[in-house]
């Protein structure tokens, strides 16, 4: 091990822009496992949201379009288009301290519909990652229909 330590430096000084690449990559990396500590909300897998739905039964908000909803949702979701979705919304007020769990139909807009949340002061705040996709990837229920 030491001998490697004492030729670390005549490497990064014969491959300097290797060892930049290096470096970028790894703060990269660092900065985005700190950014996902820190941003308030928990990205599950389906089979994590199948357990919180059995042991907590948050509020499941599908931000999927009426007719994708219509198609295929989670059984016991609701519906809310993403263009109406606002967690500023006196009605939802009541259930700021409930764990509430959002996914769309890839994952993408359900990320940023819970960032919203967690702004707007939520406490337990989840995304299915993956979104539906990922539900029925795992063949996990779909409910039909309204």
């Amino acid at each position: 091990m030491s001998d490697i330590l004492h030729r670390l430096p005549e490497f990064i000084g014969n491959h300097l822009v290797l060892a930049m690449l290096f470096t970028g990559v790894l703060v990269a990396l660092i900065g985005n496992e700190f950014s996902r500590l820190f941003r308030g909300y928990r990205e599950l897998t389906p089979a994590a949201l199948t357990q919180l739905i059995n042991r907590e039964s948050p509020l499941l908000v599908d931000l999927s379009a009426a007719a994708d909803f219509d198609k295929a949702h989670i059984p016991g979701a609701r519906n809310v288009q993403v263009s109406q979705f606002d967690p500023e919304n006196k009605d939802l007020a009541p259930v700021k301290e409930r764990p509430v769990a959002v996914y769309c139909r890839t994952g993408t807009a359900s990320a940023q519909a819970a960032a919203r949340l967690v702004k707007a002061g939520f406490k337990q705040v989840f995304w299915l990652g993956g979104g539906l996709a990922a539900w029925r990837e795992a063949n996990l229920p779909v409910a039909k229909g309204r």
